[in-house]
């Protein structure tokens, strides 16, 4: 449990330092976009396929059994975000951005450190495969609804191939495969993947730097979102998960990824598209300050 909190602690801190940067003149709306476009073109590939580079592969027979479950978590989650903002007190030309913080968490920067901590180096692998799905959707609708505009939601065919789709592809392809890369490839990837989690994380802060103390944590819907993100939604799936039998393992990971905070991509997408930036802004901050607690609590119940 400690460690848990721990690792949540130090994430956090991250987005403090982005916040001071920003306070500070350091960082600003300009230097925001182009590290974003950095991150979303370059790193987060990088990160991508670092993570079939290692010195083991992943066993192909647990592939498609992960993959099952991963699909069918976020069809759970991409129906309810659709569906719940529709009832929450919230503007019409702000329920893309609510849609995002409810299909969409974490997991990338968060997830994988607090499931190692909870489950052990090793179901990191099982978190990678689980999380391909959002890696896919996340290019597909969190750019559809946070780019829609007022209600209407327009998907891109570009999305498809972007440079993390690509990466996710070629990660797939290397592990049916067996391929074992170089260390003059898997390095630089590492290398420059590694440089996502911080760079994400300072963005947030400098971001939240632009919304008034006093709107964050007054605004309700924001925590009501809060609640369904980190607690509610989860929970529904850990009794999905038993109900359809799932092994107590893949679903206790499955259901600690589901119980992520909003997901840094929300504020990088906001941030290319010049939509919703305070919005995200808040439910990245709230969200992540609230699962320090959240997720060990969440760890309770598996």
């Amino acid at each position: 449990m400690n460690a848990i909190v721990t690792q949540m602690i130090i994430l956090f801190l991250l987005v403090i330092v982005g916040y001071y940067l920003s306070k500070k003149k350091m960082m600003d709306a300009d230097f925001d976009r182009k590290l974003s476009d950095l991150v979303i073109n370059v790193t987060c590939p990088c990160l991508i396929l670092a993570s079939v580079m290692g010195d083991t592969l992943p066993d192909k027979n647990l592939i498609l059994p992960l993959l099952i479950v991963g699909f069918a978590t976020y069809v759970i989650l991409i129906g309810l975000a659709f569906l719940l903002p529709r009832y929450m007190p919230i503007k019409p030309d702000e329920r893309g951005i609510y849609s995002f913080m409810l299909a969409f968490g974490n997991v990338g920067f968060i997830g994988y450190p607090i499931v190692a901590s909870i489950f052990g180096p090793e179901a990191v692998f099982y978190a990678s495969i689980l999380n391909f799905p959002s890696t896919l959707l996340i290019f597909v609708f969190g750019t559809l609804f946070i780019s829609g505009g007022k209600g209407k939601l327009q998907f891109d065919r570009r999305t498809l191939y972007c440079p993390a789709m690509i990466a996710s592809y070629l990660s797939i392809l290397i592990v049916v495969t067996g391929w074992q890369a170089p260390r003059m490839i898997s390095a630089p990837c590492m290398l420059l993947g590694n440089v996502t989690v911080p760079a994400a994380l300072l963005i947030i802060g400098s971001a939240m730097a632009q919304v008034p103390i006093k709107r964050m944590f007054g605004n309700l819907p924001i925590y009501l979102m809060a609640a369904f993100r980190l607690l509610l939604v989860p929970l529904l799936i850990l009794y999905l998960s038993r109900l359809c039998l799932v092994p107590e393992t893949i679903a206790g990971i499955n259901v600690v990824l589901a119980g992520m905070p909003v997901a840094s991509y929300g504020t990088l997408f906001c941030i290319k598209y010049q939509r919703g930036e305070i919005t995200m802004a808040e439910g990245t901050f709230i969200t992540t300050l609230l699962s320090v607690i959240s997720i060990p609590l969440l760890t309770l119940c598996l």
